[in-house]
């Protein structure tokens, strides 16, 4: 994720207020708690924090008091409920096991290190990280372009597998913060981008792993590009999407860019739908598009759509500023008929959207300007704002 870091401003950030501590007064002390990981990426250098609270669907505001601070920017991920969180951050390929205590708090419980798999970093996004059972893990490694296999009880490697098809020369290559699971495999979505410039590489991809033999199978694509977003449809298909940052890239840079599309991926076959192609611009009646998000409603996603008039790009203007920034309408995709309508009872927010579960909910990011907070909002329920904390928080997970 250290490519994709986020302009921020030198500011100085506020104190926030609220649940420092996992088991307040007055609080269930058999609830749910959740650990929420948080980048302060204005912090010189880059720090993050690792924050159990009982708070995710109710509003409030987190304190960094008593939080694990990790070097660097961290991810927490692992099981929901099983009451240990695994931390890694971009600074180093050791992973380390947190587990709840008693009194609700996270004590130290093991590492593992992947780097004899020649890994060097386990930044990115929590989607890096899928777990099959308590017994088998996978990290999809961008960066050195293989997924490692791993036993998050033994804390322990146990294979690795090679994805050297995916290296192309002079681009770096990212997996996506979302995935698909069908059919017992685990679909993993590719996005490129050339090492110089903001532009983006007009290649999909998808990976597929068989979770019970752990076979994988890599499909391409030349007609898309940064297709980071995919949802699975009623028809069994996985269709795939340009993100919102591929959007933004087309809006600085026009027709040098490519067009943010959606594609449409067999997981029988493994292969992409050479037949299947559309324009997101078109879907949505003009304007730019971005970004494949699921909807609780069967059958439909959510496409995000540039609002300029609430968020106006100048000459210069970046595109990580850009797919960051609050200008991005909701939009509704049904995709048997691939019709789309407005959402105009969803605020407008941050292209940078990341999914996750709740004990009741299914919560989406907001990120604030200059890098300064995120706020987790209910999908649904008109975006209903919950928690707030401070810098990024790219992963979160729900302890028990």
């Amino acid at each position: 994720m250290r490519s994709l870091r986020l302009s921020t401003a030198a500011v100085a950030l506020s104190l926030f207020v609220g649940c420092g501590d996992s088991e307040e007064e007055g609080t269930d002390p058999e609830g749910p708690l959740y650990a929420i990981t948080t980048q302060q990426l204005v912090a010189d250098p880059v720090e993050s924090y690792v924050v159990v609270t009982p708070h995710a669907e109710q509003a409030a505001s987190l304190s960094l008091e008593g939080a694990i601070k990790v070097p660097g920017r961290a991810l927490g991920v692992g099981i929901p409920k099983s009451g240990s969180v695994y931390v890694v951050s971009d600074e180093s390929a050791t992973v380390t096991r947190y587990t709840l205590n008693s009194a609700g708090k996270l004590e130290a419980a093991g590492t593992v290190s992947f780097s004899g798999q020649g890994v060097t970093s386990l930044g990115e996004y929590q989607a890096n990280f899928q777990f099959v059972s308590e017994t088998k893990a996978y990290f999809f490694d961008g960066n050195a372009a293989r997924i490692v296999i791993w036993n998050p009880t033994a804390m322990t490697v146990t294979g690795t597998r090679p994805l050297d098809s995916l290296l192309i020369p002079d681009t770096v290559m990212a997996f996506s913060g979302a995935v698909v699971h069908t059919g017992g495999q685990i679909l993993m979505p590719v996005g490129w981008r050339p090492v110089e410039g903001t532009n983006v590489t007009k290649r999909a991809g998808m990976v597929a792993i068989d979770t019970a033999t752990d076979a994988v199978t890599v499909a391409t694509d030349d007609r898309c590009g940064y297709t980071h977003d995919a949802v699975l449809g009623t028809d069994g298909k996985v269709y795939v999407a340009t993100e919102a940052y591929g959007a933004a890239v087309r809006r600085v840079m026009g027709l040098d860019a490519p067009e943010p599309c959606l594609l449409r991926y067999d997981p029988q076959t493994r292969l992409f739908d050479t037949t299947f192609y559309r324009s997101l611009d078109s879907l949505v009646g003009g304007g730019f598009a971005g970004a494949l998000i699921p909807s609780p409603t069967a059958g439909t996603a959510y496409v995000r759509v540039l609002d300029e008039s609430i968020a106006p790009v100048t000459e210069g203007t970046h595109p990580r500023t850009i797919a960051s920034g609050t200008g991005w309408q909701w939009w509704e995709l049904k995709l048997d008929t691939l019709t789309a309508s407005r959402k105009a009872d969803i605020p407008s927010t941050s292209g940078s959207v990341f999914l996750f579960e709740s004990e009741n909910q299914t919560l989406y990011t907001e990120f604030g300007a200059g890098a300064s907070s995120t706020t987790f909002r209910v999908l649904g329920d008109n975006g209903k704002a919950t928690v707030t904390t401070q810098g990024l928080s790219f992963s979160f997970l729900q302890l028990r």
